[in-house]
Order: structure tokens, then C-alpha cells, then sequence
């Protein structure tokens, strides 16, 4: 399967394509925002309902679960309908959890977080899909997917701070209320998105739903990339989970200092991720792609050793960033060889691959609490290294694409 362009081969510029995909980058952002609400306000949500911190937030898996199982199940069908039309959907379904989430219930809270994942499931793969098949299917195309993941990062580096502001006012309540509202007036600019998309994917034809599972795995290298994706994000999010108490045994840090680390972890997965998914598609060609995944996934090898041997507090910031730095490069390479390889089931693979970094998110914290437990944090560093090896053994079976 080869890569027939349908535009123009030259990259545009960054603003070209920001002011092309603006609609889907303001709902990637806004669809982190019910998550990021519910973890920063979790103790408040948690005396509103009359339960403990733990009852609550362990809530939050459900999400996960949602996420995973809704990812696999309808990952057919973004490469049937209209991606635009299924962020819609998406953006509706979300306005409807954080409705729901605003009552203070622990029965409602559940069904808000299932809710918000089932809709995260469907709206980052159509927002990816929908950004990609405005500029067909060359070096723009993948340049697009990747932008609205970046979206999504700076969301999540800069939400939580922005959210603390109007809750003055009125609360985290009035922050979910927020957000259904900016959700629902985000529907209709999606839905023009889709009617003003001059360039769609090659062979756009409808695809039945095993079809399109049968379709994808026969495209060169598409299992190993889901696979690099679902290693990658379990050592990640791993990595994450347990970097808090890390900091605080190892050198003392309180919160508030804590707060630094994780705003510098974030940036340099977000600068990381910005300058990759350019980069990356300055060329048509895989083999760029491909090489700086590989590379990048043997210096976030290196980083992970580093954040649990650092003998001092510089050198252990900056392992960090480079982590941090290390994946988001890789996911960039992930997105990128996916929007070219799989041009017929785009939003098959993109589904798909949501899924498995959000099955990554829970198996790769439970792997480095098993190992913790088991034999401290060089136990921990351990389990998420062997995760990181299972992705780059995944990169390097990667071959270049076979050309008609």
C-alpha cells in the first residue's frame, strides 16, 4: 500500500494548518477537561458526596475501562461514517457526562466517568481522522493527526491551573457546567468542519465492520506500531503514577515543589511532541519516522535508568524532561506512520491505538506497583523497562513500507 498523495507534497506552515484545523484543536482541548476537573477538584468532589478520597477517585478507572472497551468495539466504525459527525456524537455524550457528573452522587459520579471515556474513545481518533483527511494523505496529513494530540497535551499541561480560577465563582460544579457548554457549541463547527473538508482520504469507500479489522491487519506494520503505542503509554503512565513519591523520598519535595516537576514533565512532553510531528513529516518517507522512533525509545530506556539513579536533583530533572521528551517523540512517530500506512481504515487504526494507550495507562501503573512492591522502586524501574523493550523490539521488526 503505498502513499498517493492527494495534495501537495510541500508541508504548509504551522499557522496554515492551525487555522485549517482550529475546530478539531479546541475539542481535543476541551475533551481532557472533564478528567483534568475531576482530579484537580477530587477532594471537594469527595466532600460533596460524603465518601472518601479513595472511593472516589478510584472511579476514575472506569473511564479507563470505558475507554478501552469502547475503542475496540467502535473502532470499525470511524472508518464508516463521517469522522466529523463522530465527534459530534463524542462531544454530546461528553456534554451529557459532565451534566451528570455535576450532581453530587456517587452513582452519577460513576456514570460520569464511564460516560467521559466511552466519549474520549470516539473523539480523539475522529478529531485525528477528521484533522488528517483535510489534507489527504501526505506529510500534511500525519502533520495534522499529530497537532491534535499536541492539543490535547498542552490541555493537560495548562487545564488544571486555568480551571482553579472560576471555581471562585462557582465552583467545580460550574466547571462541568462550563464544559458541557462549550462541548455542545463546539457540535455544530465540527459538523461544517466535515462539510467544508475539500481533500478526503484516498478510497473513502464504507467499510463493514469486520472488514475494516481485516482491512488493517493487513497493512504493513500497523500491529507492530499499535504495539509500540500500547508498550510506550503503559511505561509512561507508570513511569507518572509512582514520580511523586519518588521526588518526596528521594529529595524531599513537598506538593507545592512537586508541582514544578510535573509542569516540566508535561512541557517536554508537549515541546517534544510539537517539534516531532513537524519534523517528522518534512518528508514523505517512513525511514526518517522509523529511525527516530527507535532511537528515541533506546534514550527514554536510558532516561527511566536515570530517574531512579540520579545522584542529584539536576541530573534527575533532567531525566525526566528527557523521558517525558523521549515518548512524546515516540507517539508522534506512532501517529504519523499510522495516518500514512492506513489511509482506507484511518480511523480504524487511530481507534485503535487510543485503546491500546489507554490500556497501556492502567496495566503500565499496575506493572510498576507490582514491581515496587516486590523489590522497591529498582523493581518498579525494572517492570516499566521491560515494557519500554517490548515497545522497541515492536519498532525495530517495523519495515519500510512496500511501494507499488
Amino acid at each position: 500500500m503505498s502513499n498517493n498523495l492527494t495534495v501537495d507534497q510541500t508541508l504548509p506552515s504551522e499557522r496554515r494548518i492551525v487555522a485549517a484545523l482550529w475546530p478539531t484543536l479546541l475539542a481535543s482541548a476541551a475533551g481532557l477537561l472533564p478528567f483534568t476537573i475531576f482530579s484537580t477538584f477530587l477532594v471537594s468532589i469527595a466532600e460533596s458526596v460524603g465518601e472518601g478520597n479513595a472511593a472516589v477517585g478510584v472511579l476514575r478507572g472506569l473511564g479507563g475501562i470505558g475507554a478501552v472497551l469502547a475503542g475496540v468495539a467502535l473502532a470499525p466504525l470511524l472508518s464508516r461514517f463521517a469522522p466529523g459527525r463522530v465527534a459530534s456524537v463524542a462531544l454530546v455524550l461528553l456534554a451529557l457526562a459532565t451534566v451528570v457528573g455535576s450532581f453530587a452522587w456517587l452513582p452519577a459520579l460513576a456514570a460520569f466517568c464511564l460516560i467521559t471515556g466511552v466519549s474520549n474513545a470516539l473523539l480523539y481518533p475522529a478529531l485525528s481522522t477528521a484533522a488528517a483527511d483535510r489534507f489527504g494523505s501526505g506529510p500534511a496529513a500525519s502533520r495534522a493527526a499529530t497537532l491534535v494530540m499536541t492539543s490535547q497535551t498542552l490541555a493537560s499541561t495548562l487545564g488544571a491551573p486555568l480551571l482553579v480560577i472560576p471555581t471562585s465563582w462557582w465552583g467545580w460544579r460550574g466547571d462541568l457546567i462550563a464544559v458541557a457548554v462549550l462541548a455542545l457549541a463546539l457540535v455544530p463547527l465540527l459538523l461544517r468542519f466535515d462539510r467544508n473538508t475539500q481533500h478526503a482520504a484516498p478510497n473513502t469507500a464504507r467499510i463493514g465492520y469486520l472488514a475494516a479489522f481485516r482491512t488493517l491487519a493487513k497493512v504493513p506494520g500497523a500491529r507492530a506500531l499499535l504495539l509500540v503505542a500500547f508498550g510506550r503509554a503503559g511505561a509512561l503512565m507508570g513511569h507518572l503514577a509512582f514520580l511523586a513519591p519518588l521526588y518526596s523520598e528521594r529529595f524531599g519535595l513537598q506538593p507545592s515543589q512537586f508541582a514544578f516537576v510535573w509542569g516540566l514533565s508535561g512541557g517536554a512532553f508537549f515541546l517534544g511532541h510539537l517539534a516531532a510531528g513537524r519534523l517528522l513529516n518534512l518528508e514523505e518517507a517512513d525511514a526518517r519516522a522509523r529511525r527516530v522512533m527507535v532511537l528515541c525509545l533506546i534514550s527514554a530506556l536510558g532516561a527511566l535508568v536515570g530517574v531512579y539513579l540520579a545522584p542529584n536533583l539536576p541530573l534527575e530533572l533532567l531525566a525526566t524532561a528527557l523521558l517525558s521528551a523521549s515518548h512524546a517523540v515516540v507517539a508522534a512517530a506512532v501517529v504519523t506512520l499510522l495516518v500514512r500506512r492506513c489511509s482506507t481504515v484511518r480511523g480504524t487504526a487511530l481507534s485503535l491505538n487510543s485503546a491500546g494507550m489507554s490500556l497501556g495507562l492502567f496495566l503500565g501503573a499496575a506493572v510498576a506497583g507490582a514491581g515496587m512492591g516486590v523489590a522497591g522502586y529498582p523493581g518498579a524501574a525494572t517492570a516499566l523497562g521491560a515494557l519500554t523493550l517490548l515497545a522497541l523490539l515492536a519498532a525495530l521488526s517495523l519495515r519500510p513500507e512496500p511501494t507499488e
